[in-house]
């Protein structure tokens, strides 16, 4: 496999996609010719500083190899990690890329609007000399784990929202119901589910001390910066009653303390919860493809963790994120949109009248009656999944992986893990060490509301 003359090879391909072209073999490869030192320092809120250091070869040889591996990582850092300044440190040449490539009309527009709307700052491009570059400088809060009194947990996916009524640590009453927030571009529909559920919960209690959200997007201060969950609101009513509409919903509930935190945070406070252990890698794989980190003190980072958007494949027809317009994005491999993607290799065909929800229960009734197609479309899934670990390995301390979502739900998500497993200690021994978790039913349905309780501390 080659990818602008960058030449690699995998021993373990998806069975339904054999032109995955992941982007742990090809940085690797690029790697073993590159010595010119080169930096990628972020600036995100609060001052906030991440810095990685690596190499290109800086030659008009491999100058496309070079551009096209410095994209990939600026993309990856920026929505692992976020920014709305990047510093390039060293070859000004690729700096001028990255800057003709990351402004408002450049190939990565969509990126710059975003990072623009969540940290409410106008995005730029600098250069300095290597020798110039800025310290790192990250800090970590502790994420939840507060078990006392009653509260609420909430937590809104794309497909139906969960919420728990949890007194002490311990869940009395948990309901799941069905709705479809990223096709309404009504806020009140949004609105009137979130309180619905958030008073249902409150009836099964004798008092509500707390309460905490799990939502996909990224949240500053409780408010809504940017989420899938609101894509069809309009912005002006986006502004006006999406960015603080957690804040009203538990108002209507009582005056008590309110955290929101994403999904993907809380997804792996959930698995920190659960196994007793940090360094916890959260991923759940249902409309989106969400992402949340807990380091090894047991903090969150302040990190986007948006995996969804992180690219994973190299292939030049890589899938097509139409939200971002870019290709190769994580969303499309570790979603539902992954498992419909992969539906037609696998001889399944899916009406066009279906919803993604339905589509994705069309499959998994196909995974119930043994249909091998089925099946490979899970067994592909692990691939991916098993190369996407070692790239996020390159940035993040990982000792636990929790996975979550309908994707893993029965018996495709035991194949994925079991792939997933079986690739990383064929192509990637040094990740053997890396444990996959796949929580029981119950967790699996419940236990992000439960972990979204655990969120606030109660005054």
């Amino acid at each position: 496999m080659k990818i602008h003359g960058v030449e690699f090879s995998i021993k373990s391909k998806p069975p339904l996609d054999f032109g995955f072209a992941p982007l742990a073999k090809f940085n690797s490869a690029f790697l073993r010719s590159a010595e010119e030192p080169i930096a990628i320092a972020l600036e995100r809120s609060g001052g906030q500083i991440a810095v990685y250091s690596t190499h290109v070869h800086g030659t008009d040889e491999m100058f496309a190899a070079d551009c096209f591996y410095i994209d990939r990582l600026v993309k990856l850092m920026l929505w692992g990690k976020g920014g709305f300044s990047i510093t390039v440190c060293g070859n000004k040449r690729l700096a001028g890329y990255i800057a003709e490539t990351y402004r408002a009309s450049g190939d990565r527009a969509f990126d710059v609007a975003m990072m623009e709307r969540v940290y409410e700052k106008t995005f730029e491009v600098l250069h300095v000399p290597f020798d110039q570059k800025p310290a790192a400088n990250e800090f970590a809060r502790p994420l939840g784990r507060h078990l006392d009194g009653c509260r609420i947990g909430f937590d809104a996916g794309g497909s139906d929202r969960k919420v728990s009524a949890v007194i002490d640590g311990e869940a009395v009453f948990s309901e799941e119901v069905v709705w479809h927030p990223k096709t309404n571009d009504d806020p009140d529909y949004h609105y009137n589910g979130i309180v619905e559920a958030m008073k249902t919960a409150a009836s099964k209690m004798p008092r509500v001390d707390a309460i905490g959200v799990s939502s996909a997007g990224v949240y500053i201060d409780n408010r809504t910066m940017l989420a899938s969950l609101f894509l069809k609101v309009p912005e002006q009513l986006f502004r006006q009653k999406v960015q603080d509409i957690y804040v009203r919903a538990a108002a209507a509930v009582g005056d008590v303390p309110l955290t929101v935190a994403n999904d993907g945070d809380v997804t792996a406070l959930a698995g920190a919860m659960e196994l007793n252990d940090n360094c916890v890698l959260g991923i759940a794989m249902g409309t989106s493809e969400a992402g949340g980190y807990v380091n090894a003190e047991g903090s969150i980072t302040g990190w986007l963790n948006e995996l969804a958007f992180i690219p994973v494949d190299g292939q030049a027809d890589a899938a097509h994120d139409e939200w971002s317009g870019d290709i190769g994005c994580g969303v499309k491999y570790f979603s539902q949109d992954a498992v419909i993607k992969l539906a037609p290799a696998a001889g399944i065909e899916l009406g066009g009248e279906l919803t993604p929800a339905e589509k994705l229960k069309v499959i998994q009734g196909h995974m119930l009656n043994g249909h091998k197609g089925a099946e490979d479309i899970y067994r592909s899934i692990g691939v991916y999944l098993a190369h996407a670990i070692a790239l996020y390995a390159e940035h993040y301390d990982i000792r636990h992986i929790l996975l979550l979502g309908r994707v893993m739900s029965g018996r495709g998500g035991e194949l994925i893990i079991e792939r997933a497993a079986a690739v990383i200690g064929e192509e990637y021994p040094r990740l053997a060490e890396v444990n996959l978790h796949l929580p029981d039913e119950k967790n699996r349905r419940v236990g992000q509301s439960v972990a979204a309780a655990s969120l606030p501390v109660t005054r």
